[in-house]
């Protein structure tokens, strides 16, 4: 028998304690991350990124908008949530809405979305 009254109430607590508890620091990736946040880009001034995170509803939360830097030459298609800034413990991500390729340096905005299932 389950603790939680509902899914709902079961889906808020994992987004609870992989938003507030465990990650906070948002990465992007070239290919998928898998389990193992795997494919993570680097070069140039390219590093993770803090995000705050919103009230969990509905099993979801928004993070507050970040700014990634991110390294000529590099395709980044995927996102992922680490327990810290450098090393750490990969914890989750997705896709990407569309890949997007930096022929020059550039930077990509993510409000990141995180969703229990």
């Amino acid at each position: 028998m389950s603790a939680y009254s509902s899914p709902t109430a079961l889906n808020d607590a994992v987004t609870e304690e992989v938003t507030t508890l465990a990650g906070k620091y948002i990465s992007l990736h070239s290919a998928s991350p898998g389990t193992t946040g795997a494919n993570e880009i680097a070069g140039g001034t390219y590093g993770r990124v803090a995000t705050t995170w919103g009230t969990v509803s509905g099993g979801a939360s928004l993070g507050s908008q970040v700014t990634i830097n991110v390294p000529a030459g590099t395709t980044v298609a995927y996102w992922g949530i680490w327990t810290a800034i450098t090393g750490g413990t990969y914890v989750d991500g997705g896709a990407l809405p569309s890949s997007e390729t930096y022929g020059a340096a550039g930077t990509y905005l993510l409000t990141p979305t995180y969703t229990a299932s």
